[in-house]
């Protein structure tokens, strides 16, 4: 059985994260189309199902100003169809563009719980028809890079377009690489505001 419930366990310590603790800066939930043609379209679509995504973000570190002063974050993501899902930690960037807007890209590393290879031998029959339905990640482990435009709204609240891309890049695995896109849309509440 797919590790859904431990996510799932993830994601609602992520949501129920104290707003009290000086460290969390904000915490962004929101819902994700699943495996979207963004950077594959040969891939693309084999899962379906929205996901529903929670991020808390961190206070960036006093030893982080070198690389620009990215906040920390842990994700997860929690496929609505029982097809791929993750969780994971990384580092955005929020990058002013004019009056409350702002553009973020983050890099992560994340651990899912998709189908890593095709579990039938070539030439069997249900090779390519699982082959169709799964996509084959290669890796537990994956690469998550992300981009997100967001408008901050008043008080402490903003709204995200986001997309993210998980991937091994052939450095985490090898072998298979599909890769998984998500877009969609996110609301957050800011606790710094």
């Amino acid at each position: 059985m797919k590790t859904v419930w431990g996510l799932a366990a993830f994601g609602a310590a992520l949501a129920g994260a104290p707003a009290a603790h000086a460290d969390v800066e904000a915490v962004h939930v929101g819902v994700m189309a699943h495996d979207v043609c963004i950077t594959n379209c040969k891939n693309a679509h084999k899962e379906a199902g929205p996901s529903v995504e929670g991020e808390v973000s961190f206070d960036s570190p006093a030893w982080l100003p070198w690389a620009g002063s990215p906040q920390p974050y842990a994700v997860a993501s929690i496929n609505t169809h029982g097809n791929t899902s993750f969780a994971g930690v990384g580092v955005e960037w929020h990058w002013k563009v004019g009056q409350n807007w702002s553009v973020d890209p983050g890099v992560g590393y994340v651990i899912h719980d998709g189908e890593l290879n095709n579990k039938y031998p070539n030439g069997d029959p249900r090779a390519q028809t699982f082959q169709d339905e799964h996509l084959l990640l290669g890796s537990r482990d994956l690469f998550r890079i992300s981009l997100g435009v967001t408008r901050h709204i008043a008080g402490p609240w903003d709204a995200q377009v986001f997309y993210s891309h998980l991937s091994h890049g052939q450095i985490l695995g090898h072998g298979r690489n599909q890769g998984l896109d998500q877009v969609g849309v996110r609301i957050g509440y800011n606790f710094g505001q």
